[in-house]
């Protein structure tokens, strides 16, 4: 009954997907749950009205059965309630310091955290509590261009653009309902957080690149997922069969990482089940499998559950750089959502480029290994047409990609932490410069040409 339903409901999915009951189950319980999830954390974690955010983050991911889509919003009861087509459902709770999480069975037993009293940060300060106006006609120009609007869809929704040269916010602004300290989803950016948290546990002595990754079940050496290497993992050539996670659309619904984020319990449980499509480092493919298993070894390092996870990640990253409004998500055994889901404010992304730029050193600390940036950096084989590195989006090399880019304007240097629907933050050494631009951009390529060109209109003007 459910599948013959499913099927009328679902004519807009592609053949591949309608593979059987179990695949349109699956589907309509990932849009349930995404619905659930983003929306509790819209609310409860960057405290955004809820229907707004609807219709411009999640209505357009939904289309065309946006329609079969339903929520409640349970401020008293701080979750989420959602259904699609009536024939899926899903809650989504708001656990404070965890962020937010779609529950899949009994909720989680309480987390025991310690009252947190932030360190000194490391990093200077890099404005005053103020919204810092361009100085620079050239600026405002800039700004202007990165939030202007179409009259029709698609939208590009820009809610925050912030300009930091030389360790300064020199520009930034808001759209109405943002401020400084909101919270706004990093997506993919977030990848590049895990990125940090590896290079930290590294620099520590603690993991190594190379070698095969701590994942217990593939200890047995006859096991050929065996030779698969940290590197691997974040260079997304794990050679894991485990679906794709280029793009977000309605069809996404269908693929088994979808699935993983918003239908499971155990994400890295259900990533290391993945068979091998192909011999580790000789097949790129951009998989959110592959990030959280390598969260998964972050957690197992740093205490084995949510709380010790978490208090690693401030202790050793987000207090040293000064990033006071940052909340990661995690899943219902303890680990962070490392592909996808962790929240900042625009200003705290910037401070994360800021250890980018300055060779991961901070206040002279040394928080990544020597050479971590620069390999972070460089781009994998096979991505070419993208400009994939490790962890980070990249315009070193000369692919396709990193032409693009380059032609409009993002300098051949540059690197940057990218999530769905227009999260960026760009990094360029030679510029002394990061850029981050937060929203949910529908329009094509992510909003790619806006944030080159604001990029290359931010370069453009005078710096002092």
């Amino acid at each position: 009954m459910r599948r013959a339903f499913s099927l009328a409901l679902l004519g807009a999915a592609t053949p591949t997907a309608l593979l059987g009951c179990s695949s349109l189950d699956r589907a309509t319980d990932v849009a349930a749950g995404y619905v659930s999830h983003q929306l509790c954390s819209a609310a409860f974690v960057s405290k955004v009205e809820p229907s707004q955010f609807y219709r411009e983050s999640i209505a357009p991911i939904l289309s065309p059965a946006a329609f079969l889509a339903s929520h409640r919003v349970d401020r008293e009861r701080a979750e989420v309630t959602t259904g699609f087509a009536g024939v899926a459902h899903a809650r989504a709770i708001d656990r404070g310091a965890f962020g937010c999480l779609v529950l899949h069975g009994e909720p989680p037993a309480p987390v025991s955290l310690a009252p947190h009293t932030p360190a000194p940060a490391l990093l200077p300060d890099i404005a005053g509590p103020e919204v810092v106006e361009p100085r620079r006609p050239a600026l405002k120009l800039a700004l202007d261009r990165a939030f202007a609007e179409s009259n029709a869809p698609p939208f590009r929704n820009t809610k925050a653009v912030v300009v930091v040269r030389d360790g300064r916010v020199v520009a930034e602004r808001y759209a109405p309902g943002y401020d400084i300290d909101t919270q706004i989803m990093g997506w993919s950016a977030t990848k590049s957080v895990t990125n940090a948290l590896i290079g930290i546990l590294v620099q520590q002595g603690r993991l190594l690149l190379e070698g095969p990754a701590p994942v217990t079940a593939w200890a047995n050496r006859m096991d050929a997922r065996h030779a698969i290497s940290i590197d691997n993992l974040l260079r997304m050539n794990s050679g894991l069969d485990i679906g794709e996670s280029l793009t977000a659309r309605a069809t996404t619904a269908f693929d088994p990482t979808a699935y993983m984020v918003f239908g499971v319990r155990d994400m890295a449980a259900f990533a290391e089940k993945a068979p091998l499509k192909a011999t580790p480092g000789t097949w790129w493919n951009y998989t959110n499998g592959n990030t959280i298993l390598l969260s998964r070894i972050i957690r197992d390092n740093a205490g084995g559950d949510a709380a010790g996870t978490l208090a690693f990640a401030r202790r050793e990253l987000f207090d040293k750089l000064g990033m006071r409004h940052v909340t990661m998500e995690f899943d219902a055994v303890g680990t962070p959502i490392g592909s996808s889901h962790m929240l900042a404010s625009a200003r705290d992304w910037a401070r994360f480029g800021l250890l980018y730029l300055n060779d991961g050193v901070v206040g002279g600390e040394r928080l990544l290994p020597p050479g971590w940036v620069d390999y972070s950096a460089a781009p994998t084989p096979g991505s070419e047409r993208f400009g994939y590195a490790a962890g980070f989006w990249t315009n070193r090399g000369d692919g396709e990609g990193q032409r693009y880019r380059i032609v409009r304007g993002i300098p051949a240097d540059a690197f940057f932490a990218r999530g769905a629907n227009g999260q960026y933050i760009v990094i360029v050494p030679s510029q002394r410069l990061v850029v981050v631009r937060l929203g949910s951009a529908f329009t094509p390529r992510d909003d790619m040409d806006v944030v080159a060109r604001l990029v290359a209109d931010v370069i453009a003007s005078p710096s002092s």
